[in-house]
């Protein structure tokens, strides 16, 4: 407080005779000013006792600040926050190898999701999409190039439904090579990314060729594993082609982790390897190869043990959840509409309406969602001999471009010859259906 002497040197509006005068007014405001700092004082001494209390909850101090500290403003997962408090990722004996088991993971994970709250919102419809190469330069000249487009298209759609995706091109295992390298992988993942629900492995050789039509993961909320296949073709037919494994998704979970235990020892880091080559062979008489592969090894599962594991996994066989691109490639057509790219979901969710006599499957003039160029290897340059290389990469081609059109069309371009990837034209406001717009 400044004293009335002080007051008077350094104000040049000050009277004399105010020194020797109290205000009455003025001794009003003093009293008010000390009762009310007085009054403050006493609640702060208060609310210093009540903080001071012990804590007599048990929980961790980072899990009572989680859900003010790991939620990030709106809706999106805080990817800064990761607290101190161990989870499984500090157990020294948990592997991600194929070969160790992981048990209780249903509860690890549920920690791990309690602990880091801002990514509980949404963890149902949560995605990661798996993909992988072999990690050598491919021995086909444009073979490196259709991958590096089979990426792109798998890059597209995954951040047009707002998918994580991880591009594997090492082996995991060494022992697990060719088509079962993707087990390895796939358990990594489940590993890797405790907030994500389904991991989905989708073969190098498949293109999405509908790039706004999204997985309807409420159909499959009581499975474990959703799969391209056909009960009939299992059960009555046992035929090596009821199923394809090239692309499927599995739930992360405690079942899938035993699922994939089972599975992977039916191939080359299991005992009986050789031995499962020939069980397969004998019980499905159109497999082509003598050794155990991941497909006929998860179609003999499901015909041996059906109580077990066939209400467990989803033979999705309404739509193209993975097509033989042969009986594809040539029914593509055009649908039109321009949109933005984030609106992409609402328009397939509209379009759909007027979709319900296309029907689904061969012969169908719906969108197929995935194409599969199963039997075309564009890396090494090997083929079936069913069809010439050429007709494996050209087919590659114009599918990878009328599924390219679907993204460069929110662009302003597309490609005005599917036969053409290096051409591209801006696309007029009111182009016309018979084009290759797709």
């Amino acid at each position: 407080m400044v004293s009335p002497e002080l007051s008077h040197q350094y104000s040049p509006m000050a009277k004399p005779h105010v020194r020797n005068k109290t205000h009455p007014c003025l001794t009003d405001g003093f009293l008010f000013l000390g009762g009310a700092f007085f009054a403050l004082l006493i609640v702060w001494s208060f609310s210093s006792l009540l903080n001071s209390a012990p804590r007599f909850d048990s929980t961790p101090l980072s899990e009572a600040k989680a859900t003010s500290e790991a939620r990030s403003p709106g809706c999106a997962a805080n990817l800064r926050y990761d607290p101190p408090d161990e989870t499984f990722y500090d157990d020294q004996e948990l592997s991600y190898s194929i070969e160790k088991k992981i048990e209780d993971w249903d509860e690890k994970r549920k920690r791990w999701l309690k602990l880091h709250p801002s990514f509980a919102a949404g963890a149902r419809e949560r995605v990661v999409l798996v993909t992988g190469s072999q990690p050598k330069p491919c021995k086909n000249p444009i073979g490196d190039h259709l991958l590096l487009r089979f990426f792109k298209n798998k890059v597209d759609y995954c951040r047009i439904h707002g998918y994580d995706i991880f591009y594997n091109n090492v082996l995991l295992n060494p022992k697990m090579n060719s088509f079962w390298a993707k087990l390895p992988v796939v358990k990594a993942a489940m590993l890797a990314h405790p907030e994500a629900e389904w991991i989905w492995w989708v073969d190098s050789d498949a293109a999405f060729t509908d790039m706004e039509f999204k997985l309807p993961l409420e159909r499959y909320r009581n499975h474990n594993v959703v799969v391209h296949g056909w009960p009939k073709l299992i059960y009555e037919a046992k035929s090596w082609t009821s199923l394809n494994a090239g692309v499927f998704l599995i739930r992360n979970c405690q079942w899938s982790m035993d699922f994939m235990d089972t599975w992977a020892n039916m191939g080359p880091i299991g005992a009986d390897y050789a031995k499962w080559g020939q069980i397969q062979r004998s019980t499905f008489k159109d497999k082509i190869f003598p050794e155990s592969d991941d497909q006929a090894a998860l179609i003999y599962l499901l015909y041996t043990e059906k109580d077990k594991y066939y209400d467990n996994i989803y033979l999705e066989g309404e739509f193209y959840f993975e097509g033989y691109w042969l009986e594809i490639v040539p029914t593509v057509r055009t649908l039109r509409r321009r949109h933005a790219e984030k609106v992409s979901e609402s328009y397939a969710a509209q379009r759909e309406q007027y979709l319900k006599e296309a029907g689904n499957g061969r012969g169908s003039w719906r969108r197929p969602f995935i194409t599969h160029f199963t039997g075309c290897q564009p890396c090494s340059g090997d083929h079936n001999q069913m069809y010439s290389g050429e007709t494996c990469w050209s087919g590659m081609v114009k599918a990878l471009n009328f599924a390219d059109n679907q993204v460069l069309r929110k662009y302003g371009f597309v490609h005005p010859d599917l036969r053409d990837s290096s051409l591209v034209s801006p696309v007029p406001f009111d182009f016309p259906d018979d084009g290759p717009w797709g």
